[in-house]
Parts: structure tokens; sequence; C-alpha cells
């Protein structure tokens, strides 16, 4: 029997500088302005602490715009 979890993809959290979250493939180079997070896993690891963290959605330009940063 063949272990599922060395062949399930990892993932990485990830950030840009607007502070919005994506999940990454460990495996691939980050694109331009996107920076690791810290936190990895399988996708849906990574899935729900984007949704613990990742509380207000306005990107980080409109909450200082709004003077709530």
């Amino acid at each position: 029997m063949q272990d599922t979890q060395e062949n399930t993809p990892r993932y990485s959290v990830v950030v840009n500088d607007e502070e919005q979250y994506s999940v990454w493939p460990e495996a691939r180079k980050l694109p331009n302005g996107w920076r690791h997070e810290g936190t990895t896993g399988t996708k849906e690891e990574c899935l729900a602490h984007i949704n613990r963290t990742w509380t207000d959605m306005r990107p980080l330009s409109l909450r200082i715009a709004m003077g709530d940063a």
C-alpha cells in the first residue's frame, strides 16, 4: 500500500504587499510581489489558516486611506 501523505502536494501560505493571502505550491518559485507567510501544509490546511487569519479582505492601501490600518 502506498503512503498517500507522501504523494499529497504541499503548499505555503503567501502574502503580498497589500496583505492579501493565497496558497502556493511549495515546489514552485513565488511570483514577484509575494512572500512566504510562514504556514505550510496541505491545501486544505493552508486555506483553513487563511480563513482564520485574513479577517479584513480590504487591501492595505484601502485600509490606510480609510484610516483603519
